[in-house]
C-alpha cells in the first residue's frame, strides 16, 4: 500500500506516540481511509517520516514568510503526490502550519522515533533542504531554521555544512565538502569513499532502510551532487 493510504490509521496515530504528529493523524482521521490492518512498526515509521517532513516543511514556510512556486513544485517532487491526494496533503500542511506546537515539538518527536535510525533523520533534513533551496536561494531565516532542526536531530554543525553544500550550489562550494572529505585525501581513499557514498545513497538503499518509495527524489538529487563533485575532483587530479 502507498504511504498515502496509511496516513490516518488510528493504529499509526497510537504507534507514533501521540504528540504533535499523533495530533495531526487524529485531525485527519475523518478525511482518510483508516489502515488498521497489517499494521507494523515499519509502516508506522513511513507515516512518521511523511508527516514529519510535511509538518517541518510547513513550519519552515513560516520561517521566511514566503512560499514560492519553486518551493511548492519541489514539495510535490519530493513527495510524488498523486493528484487524488493533493487536497489531503494540503490539509496536513495547513494544519501543521497553524498548529500552536512549534517546530521544536515535531523535531523532538522525530528524533525520539528515529533515535536508532539516524540516517532517517538525515533523510528528513535532506528533504527539507531540497524544498528550501528549490528557488536557488536559501533564505537566512530558512538556514537558521534548518540548523536548529539539525541540532535537535543530533546532527553536528560540520555534517550540516556538508548537507548544505550538496543543496546550495555556489561558486564557493567545495566539491570536497559535498563528498564530506578533506582535500588532502589520497586518490585511492577518495575512490573508495566515493563508491561507498554511491552505494549508501542509492534510492533502493533508502527504501530498504525505511524511507517511503515516494521520496526517491531525495536520493536522486543527492547522488547527482555526489557524482558532480567527484567528477570535478577527478578531472582536477587526472583520475
Amino acid at each position: 500500500m502507498s504511504v498515502w493510504g496509511k496516513l490516518a490509521g488510528a493504529a499509526a496515530g497510537f504507534a507514533i506516540g501521540g504528540g504533535p504528529l499523533g495530533a495531526l493523524v487524529g485531525a485527519l482521521a475523518g478525511h482518510f481511509a483508516l489502515d488498521r490492518k497489517g499494521s507494523s512498526p515499519s509502516r508506522h515509521e513511513d507515516v512518521a517520516f511523511t508527516l514529519g517532513v510535511i509538518a517541518l516543511g510547513a513550519k519552515m514556510a513560516k520561517a521566511d514568510g514566503v512560499v514560492t512556486r519553486d518551493e511548492v513544485e519541489a514539495f510535490k517532487e519530493v513527495f510524488k503526490i498523486p493528484p487524488s491526494e493533493m487536497k489531503n496533503v494540503a490539509r496536513i500542511f495547513d494544519l501543521a502550519k497553524q498548529d500552536v506546537a512549534g517546530y521544536e515539538a515535531y523535531a523532538g518527536q522525530l528524533a525520539s522515533i528515529f533515535r536508532d535510525k539516524p540516517d532517517m533523520l538525515r533523510d528528513i533534513l535532506e528533504g527539507l533542504f531540497h524544498i528550501a533551496a528549490a528557488d536557488g536561494i536559501l533564505h537566512p531565516a530558512e538556514e537558521t531554521y534548518l540548523q536548529n532542526v539539525a541540532r535537535r536531530f543530533g546532527i553536528s554543525d560540520a555534517e550540516f555544512q556538508y548537507i548544505r553544500a550538496r543543496h546550495v550550489p555556489s561558486d564557493k562550494r567545495s566539491p570536497y565538502d559535498v563528498l564530506e572529505v578533506s582535500p588532502d585525501i589520497s586518490d585511492d581513499a577518495l575512490k573508495a569513499h566515493y563508491r561507498r557514498l554511491v552505494r549508501e545513497n542509492h534510492p533502493d538503499r533508502l527504501v530498504a532502510r525505511g524511507v517511503p518509495e515516494e521520496f526517491v527524489a531525495i536520493a536522486t538529487e543527492k547522488l547527482a551532487a555526489i557524482n558532480d563533485a567527484y567528477g570535478e575532483i577527478a578531472r582536477e587530479r587526472g583520475l
